[in-house]
């Protein structure tokens, strides 16, 4: 069978790695593959899927554009708008949304409760941050405050929070340094955007979540670490929403946090290595 991550630009992935460290340790005989694939490249290859696909990992900018192709799109990612997994099912092609509910499992590893207390602060405003509300939703979260960097991704943020019962008030990106105060902050916008908010560190930080994993630690993060406050970084959520898609993919019975223990040192190894 062969599977495989979308996307462009595509080289930095590591869901090869993860991916092939899962299939290890299930002893499937698979391939997984990284394909550079844009927009204007994804209604062909979808079209060009056989039963020898046992489904696709998407990242950006596809994880929108994908939308219009599919047959059938799971709850989740409906109410996202944004789907990251996509199965072959008896030729029909079904998507699904593993960011959520792996942001969920990497939220809670970190300590964060459920209901957590006052708003959280959400750097970014773009199709991960969409997952991120509908994740801190789910861990009972009433008020974000996201910075957008671009008005115009504000509307489908709130429409989104009023979906999942979450109000979200958003804010210009220049006043982003003022919610690094809050108990939470979400960070989901590219690596090397939030870098200059790493001087507005507070002195007594909550917990920093950044999706970013390379390079890492990224300077708002480790200032953070350094004041002492709980970080989360990309891996966490790469390794908890890849265990889900394997889980999809393959239809195995083994568990998720059975699954993370190969994923992550798997990970760890290969951003070591460069």
């Amino acid at each position: 069978m062969r599977a495989a991550v979308l996307g462009s630009p595509i080289g930095h992935s590591l869901s090869p790695v993860l991916h092939r460290a899962a299939y290890a340790r299930l002893g499937l005989d698979w391939e997984y593959a990284a394909v550079e694939c844009d927009e204007a490249g994804l209604p062909g290859f979808l079209a060009g899927l056989d039963d020898a696909w046992a489904g696709l990992s998407l990242t950006m900018p596809l994880k929108t554009a994908v939308l219009p192709l599919l047959d059938e799109v799971e709850p989740t990612a409906a109410v996202v708008g944004a789907v990251n997994t996509v199965l072959p099912v008896r030729g029909r092609l079904v998507g699904h949304n593993t960011d959520v509910g792996g942001l969920v499992a990497a939220l809670t590893e970190r300590g964060v409760p459920a209901a957590p207390a006052g708003p959280v602060t959400l750097l970014g405003a773009g199709a991960t941050a969409r997952s991120a509300v509908a994740a801190l939703a789910r861990l009972g979260a009433r008020v974000v405050v996201a910075h957008a960097r671009r008005p115009g991704a504000a509307d489908d943020l709130r429409a989104l929070g009023e979906r999942v019962g979450v109000r979200v008030d958003v804010r210009p990106w220049a006043a982003a340094a003022e919610g690094l105060h809050a108990p939470l902050v979400v960070s989901t916008v590219p690596a090397g955007v939030a870098d200059p908010l790493a001087a507005a560190v507070p002195q007594q930080p909550g917990t920093l979540f950044d999706v970013v994993y390379h390079p890492w630690p990224t300077p708002l993060a480790a200032r953070w670490a350094q004041r002492g406050g709980t970080v989360g970084s990309g891996l966490d959520l790469l390794v908890h929403q890849a265990a889900l898609q394997v889980r999809l993919m393959t239809g195995t019975a083994v568990g998720v946090a059975e699954l993370v223990a190969v994923l992550r040192p798997a990970g760890e190894a290969a951003l070591r290595a460069g």
